[in-house]
């Protein structure tokens, strides 16, 4: 398992909650793997207790099983939960993005297409996770814009199916238009068309649908 450092004030529970996230996320904690609570404690430098009540909130939101008197899994892929993710996000995504077309300043845009800038150079050198690390701080960034920071911290507890999957996209899908997404995105929101810019973001969170074949294929043990 890849350990991250531990952050400047943040509980063992949160630590936890974090770094076992990322990796089920990264596919470093495969679907249908399983997962040991003291293993994961000697990892972690923590006691039982926070990686316990990490794992209970991971159970809550379905990312994870736990079954008595038998080891904890990472759940595997169930594409309706991953739906109804993709739907949460596709509804609070196109109302910020409105907004962010009357709220952007230059410095927002600039900002933005820096990172779009990166997410093209990475794209063509192939740094899947460098990318996904940019294509989360564009959306970020338009929920700072909208002045929607805290709904874009609850929409990442909602959203874990969809974005595994979404993970799974970057390294399974050839000629993908992840960054061409954005730029169109970008475009609408300098604009300051607002129906544009939502249009482009529902075509963004919808192109998962049309992946699904060619995930199911290279992964088919990852899948309900």
């Amino acid at each position: 398992m890849n350990i991250r450092e531990r952050l400047p004030r943040e509980t063992g529970r949160d630590y936890a909650l974090r770094v076992i996230k990322e990796n089920i996320l990264d596919l470093t904690l495969e679907p249908g793997s399983q997962i040991s609570e003291n293993e994961l404690s000697a990892q972690l430098g923590l006691s039982r207790t926070p990686v316990r009540e990490a794992l209970i909130e991971l159970n809550r939101a379905q990312i994870v099983e736990i079954r008595p008197q038998r080891k904890t899994t990472v759940s595997l892929i169930d594409y309706k939960l991953v739906d109804e993710a993709r739907f949460t996000r596709s509804l609070l995504e196109c109302a910020v993005v409105a907004l962010a077309c009357d709220m952007a300043t230059e410095e927002d845009l600039a900002q933005m297409r820096e990172n779009v800038r990166l997410q093209q150079f990475y794209l063509d050198s192939y740094y899947p996770d460098s990318l996904m690390t940019l294509d989360n701080e564009f959306h970020a960034t338009l929920f700072r814009i909208a002045q929607k920071e805290q709904t874009c911290r609850l929409l990442e507890g909602i959203t874990i199916h969809f974005e595994r999957v979404r993970s799974m996209a970057l390294t399974t899908v050839k000629n993908h238009r992840i960054v061409a997404d954005h730029a169109a995105i970008l475009d609408a929101v300098a604009q300051r068309n607002a129906a544009l810019a939502q249009e482009q973001m529902k075509t963004h969170l919808n192109r998962y649908m049309i992946d699904e074949a060619a995930i199911r294929e290279r992964y088919p043990q990852y899948f309900k």
